[in-house]
């Protein structure tokens, strides 16, 4: 009786296959794990990204020290400044050349240089000699200097706070009118103009997302296509193969470089100062590293929405923690440990150095030995995980 109660009813009927697809439906998404773990983990992995490892309040930024002075005002200014936490002198240098070596090889951000002649300096000042007799309307000279990497914004406007906050604490008060003050020398960026940062970052973050994505879906392709036998049949090695699915998009890599830097310099007038050879062996390494790492998604991956799904999850973190949108220092240790793991955050240091800095290849020797490891270790990874076999 009810099923021809259902057969005269049209619209009970309808939600009767309705529930029926909808019930198939979550069968086939519980037996399918990896997209149930995606369904879990990927806003878990932005939630704890957002939460807890972005923040762009920078703190313990790697700086240097050049102190000529070597007195008890230098001692205390020192002192001073690393009490703020916004930076950590990691590096003493003997002058002020080598100093700027370092930051272009970018060893670390900013350089406190503080002159022989400091307690000269200061003592024309009211507050730190009450008999100097000075006049507050004349123009003092700096106390000392301040060297910054100004291609990150954001770490330039850190140090820039810095500019009087040491004096203020060392007078005991806070200083008004005419004050001696640290001068702010930015290199490489001094207009402070963010686009600068960004092209060259946005390089790096355009390359991953490209280059993984040909890849990722490259061995589930040909089982789905049906090509498995035909690579079966064949005297293919599963290195060679592994291999041969990377090396033709080594050129579409290569042309989107060209075109990112070329539209940049031309519509943004964003420098390109390093050589051309150094810029083209740096990006190769990343091309190569990305390229792999996509192999690996696609030996692990058994249908391409799951290795688009692994390239999404893989693509977040690539833009959020390689210090493309928030600096490097200001992330929590943890945070930095997943960032090493990650070649987009070795390409944004190469070729930030590279493009920004004029570094040399052997500057940036670390983070070129990881990338080329890396894609050695993911070619043998994917070659030992690749069954030249049908499931």
């Amino acid at each position: 009786m009810s099923e021809l109660r259902i057969q005269h009813n049209p619209l009970l009927a309808t939600w009767r296959r309705v529930a029926a697809i909808v019930v198939k439906e979550i069968r086939q998404l519980a037996r399918d794990r990896m997209t149930f773990g995606m369904i879990v983990m990927i806003p878990l992995v932005q939630l704890l990204l957002f939460g807890y490892a972005i923040n762009t309040d920078v703190r313990h930024i790697p700086a240097g020290l050049v102190d000529l002075s070597q007195s008890s005002y230098s001692r205390e200014l020192i002192a001073i400044t690393e009490a703020s936490q916004t930076v950590d002198f990691v590096r003493v240098y003997a002058s002020a050349q080598e100093a700027e070596q370092a930051i272009v090889r970018g060893d670390v951000k900013a350089v406190l240089y503080l002159p022989a002649n400091l307690g000269q300096r200061l003592s024309v000042h009211p507050a730190f000699n009450r008999d100097s007799g000075r006049s507050n309307s004349q123009t003092l000279q700096p106390v000392g200097q301040w060297l910054v990497d100004g291609g990150d914004t954001v770490i330039a406007a850190s140090i820039r706070s810095l500019r009087q906050l040491p004096l203020d604490t060392l007078a005991g008060r806070a200083l008004k009118d005419n004050v001696p003050t640290f001068e702010v020398v930015q290199f490489f960026n001094p207009q402070q103009r963010s686009v600068v940062n960004i092209v060259p970052g946005l390089l790096a973050i355009i390359l991953t997302m490209t280059m993984i994505m040909f890849t990722s879906a490259a061995i589930v392709r040909e089982r789905e296509q049906g090509n498995m036998e035909f690579l079966i049949a064949t005297p293919v090695k599963p290195m060679e193969l592994m291999i041969g699915k990377i090396v033709p998009y080594v050129l579409v890599g290569l042309i989107q470089v060209g075109i990112i830097l070329g539209i940049g310099h031309l519509l943004f007038s964003v420098p390109v100062r390093g050589g051309l050879l150094t810029l083209l062996v740096a990006a190769l390494l990343f091309i190569f590293a990305s390229l792999t790492l996509g192999l690996v998604i696609s030996t692990i991956a058994k249908t391409q929405l799951q290795a688009m799904q692994m390239t999404v999850f893989i693509l977040m973190p690539s833009i959020l923690l390689s210090g493309f949108m928030f600096p490097y220092e200001a992330m929590p240790q943890p945070a930095q440990v997943i960032s090493e793991a990650l070649p987009a955050t070795h390409f944004m240091r190469m070729v930030r150095g590279i493009v920004l800095r004029d570094a040399l290849l052997w500057d940036l020797q670390r983070d070129a030995l990881w990338l080329a490891a890396f894609t050695l270790g993911g070619l043998v990874f994917a070659a030992l995980r690749f069954k030249k076999r049908l499931d």
